[in-house]
C-alpha cells in the first residue's frame, strides 16, 4: 500500500491545515466559527473580501478566490467588508500577534543552541524590533531571553552533576557555558552552591569518560514499544539502529560527531542515554532534538481527554518527532507514493550512498544522514540511480537546496501555516508531505494529513474530505489521532501475518 495518495502535479490551492479550494469552501457554505481568521475569501463579482462567518449571501464557488492574510487580499486588488470587518477576525488582533511572535520564539529558544542566530537577528526574522522583542518575551514568560536560556543550561548542569560521573569542566562545556570562571560564578548566584559542593554532596566521583549516561523524564503513560516499531519500518540503515528495545543513531550537531544509545526505564518513567563524549559540547542541543524525537513533552492526560475511545486502549501513543529537520523531511518524501519498505530500502541507500563514514562501537553504525547542503550538490543522475524517478530525484534536490539556503527553516517558524505554505512552494511538495513535515518535524500537534490512505482506510472512508471532517473532533491533537489509527492498521498486519 502507497504511503500517501499524493501526486506530483497536485493544484497548488493549499493555504492552511492541507485543505484545498473545495474544502475552504465547505467552511464557507457551514460559516464554522472555528475557520475565522484562518482564512478569508475574495468575492469577484464585488471585488469585497469577508470573513467564512460573514452574514452576507453565499456566494457561489465559481466567484470565490480563497487567501490566508487579509493583506494578501488586499494585495489582491479586495476591499474589506464593512459587515464582518476582517479586521476583527481572530488573530489580527495585537495580542493574537504578540502570542504568535512568542510562541515562535520560544520553539527557537528551546532550539537556540543549533540555530545560527542571535536574538536580534531572530526579532529581525519576526519583523518586531529587538528591544520590542525582548520587551514581549519578558512580559510573556517574565524573565529576559538571556535568563531563559541560563537556566536551561545551569538545569542541565546540575542534573549532570548530580547524575553522572563528569568532572566540572565537562559539565560546564556539555551544558553550554563558554567559560569555566562564570559557570561557577552563576551556578553559586542561583543555587547558593558551588558547583563541586553539589558534586560532593551527590557522592560523585568526577572521573574522565568516553562517554555520559543520563535520564530525560516524560510524563506516563508513555509507549515505548509501539515507538521503536515505528521507527523499524522508517528509518536509515547504517545510521539509524531501533531495536527490540533501544534506539542507536550516528550524530552529527555542527562540527560534532558522535553516537547515542537510548533505552526505555519505566521505573523512572524517564529515557536513559548513553552518548559519546565526543558529543559532550552539543549536549544541550543533544537534549533537545532527543526531547523532541520521542515526543517527551507531552501531557497524555490532555491528549486522552479529547481523542476519547480513539485513544483508550493506548493512551501512551506519541508522535515520533525529528532528531533532524531535513532527514525526516527527505525521508517525506522518498516515500512519496510507494510503500512504507520501499522507500526505507531507498532512504538507506541515500545514508550509505552520500553520508559521511563514522567510527561507532556498533558495525551497524558506520555513516550519517547527509546534510541538506550534502545532498544539494548531488548530480540527479547519481540520485536516480539509487531507485528514484526522475520527478522525485528533482523534488530531493530541490528540498535540499532550498533548506540549504535557508528558504525552508524548521527551527523558528512563526505560524505553522507559513511553514506549510513555503514547504509547498518546494516543487514536488504537496499538502501530504507538507502535512506529515509539519506533524514529525514542526511539531504541529493538529497537523493530519488527511490524504493519506492508509488513514482513510483506518476511518473507512475513501475520499481525504471525509477524513478530514472526521477528524475536527480530535483537535487540537489530531496528529495523535493520527499515530492512534495507524498504530491500528500495524497490529491488524501483525496480527494478519502471524495467522498466516
Amino acid at each position: 500500500m502507497s504511503e500517501n495518495g499524493e501526486t506530483m502535479n497536485v493544484k497548488r490551492s493549499i493555504l492552511v491545515d492541507g485543505m484545498n479550494a473545495q474544502q475552504y469552501y465547505e467552511a464557507l457554505i457551514a460559516r464554522d466559527q472555528r475557520f475565522d481568521g484562518a482564512f478569508f475569501v475574495g468575492v469577484k463579482t464585488t471585488r469585497i473580501y469577508c470573513r467564512p462567518i460573514c452574514p452576507s449571501r453565499r456566494p457561489q464557488m465559481r466567484h470565490c478566490e480563497f487567501f490566508r492574510l487579509a493583506a494578501a487580499a488586499e494585495v489582491a486588488g479586495y476591499r474589506p467588508c464593512l459587515r464582518c470587518r476582517p479586521e476583527l477576525a481572530p488573530g489580527n488582533a495585537p495580542i493574537d500577534t504578540e502570542q504568535k511572535v512568542v510562541g515562535a520564539a520560544l520553539r527557537y529558544l528551546d532550539r537556540v543552541e543549533e540555530a545560527d542566530q542571535t536574538i536580534p537577528e531572530l526579532a529581525t526574522a519576526f519583523q518586531v524590533s529587538d528591544r520590542h522583542f525582548r520587551r514581549l518575551l519578558t512580559k510573556q514568560l517574565g524573565v529576559s531571553p538571556i535568563q531563559f536560556m541560563q537556566t536551561r543550561r545551569l538545569l542541565l548542569a546540575k542534573q549532570l552533576l548530580t547524575d553522572t560521573n563528569l568532572n566540572v569542566n565537562d559539565v560546564a562545556l556539555a551544558s553550554g557555558f563558554k567559560s569555566l570562571r562564570r559557570f561557577n560564578s552563576l551556578f553559586k548566584e542561583r543555587y547558593r552552591l558551588s558547583p563541586t559542593g553539589l558534586r560532593n554532596g551527590s557522592k560523585k566521583t568526577a572521573v574522565s569518560s568516553s562517554e555520559c549516561t543520563f535520564h530525560l523524564s516524560y510524563r506516563p503513560p508513555f509507549n515505548w514499544d509501539t515507538m521503536l516499531r515505528y521507527f523499524r519500518r522508517r528509518f536509515y540503515r547504517g545510521a539509524e539502529l531501533p531495536g527490540e528495545n533501544q534506539y542507536s543513531r550516528t550524530v552529527r550537531i555542527g562540527a560534532l560527531k558522535g553516537w547515542l544509545i537510548v533505552e526505555n526505564d519505566p521505573d523512572t518513567h524517564s529515557l536513559r542515554v548513553q552518548v559519546a563524549s565526543d558529543l559532550l559540547p552539543g549536549l544541550l542541543t543533544l537534549v533537545s532534538r532527543l526531547r523532541r524525537l520521542f515526543d517527551l513533552d507531552a501531557s497524555p492526560d490532555r491528549i486522552l481527554a479529547t481523542l476519547g475511545p480513539l485513544a483508550a486502549k493506548n493512551p501512551g501513543i506519541r508522535v515520533p518527532g525529528a532528531f533532524d529537520g531535513f532527514e525526516i523531511a527527505l525521508r517525506a518524501v522518498l516515500g512519496q507514493q510507494i510503500s512504507v519498505p520501499a522507500a526505507t530500502t531507498i532512504a538507506s541507500r541515500v545514508a550509505e550512498r552520500f553520508g559521511e563514514k563514522i567510527d561507532t562501537p556498533s558495525p551497524d553504525l558506520k555513516c550519517m544522514v547527509p546534510t541538506a547542503a550534502e545532498i544539494a550538490t548531488v548530480p540527479l543522475g547519481e540520485l536516480r540511480k539509487l531507485g528514484l524517478t526522475e520527478a522525485r530525484a528533482a523534488t530531493v534536490s530541490a528540498l535540499a537546496k532550498a533548506v540549504a539556503s535557508g528558504q525552508v527553516n524548521f527551527l523558528n517558524a512563526i505560524s505553522w501555516e507559513e511553514s506549510i505554505r513555503k514547504l509547498t512552494e518546494v516543487p514536488g511538495i504537496g499538502p501530504w508531505t507538507a502535512s506529515y513535515i509539519a506533524m514529525r518535524v514542526l511539531g504541529w500537534p493538529d497537523a493530519f494529513p488527511h490524504q493519506d490512505l492508509g488513514l482513510q482506510k483506518a476511518l473507512s472512508v475513501t475520499k481525504s474530505s471525509d477524513a478530514l471532517a472526521l477528524s475536527e473532533k480530535w483537535r487540537p491533537w489530531r496528529a495523535y489521532a493520527a499515530m492512534q489509527l495507524w498504530n491500528s492498521l500495524e497490529e491488524q498486519h501483525e496480527i494478519s501475518n502471524h495467522l498466516r
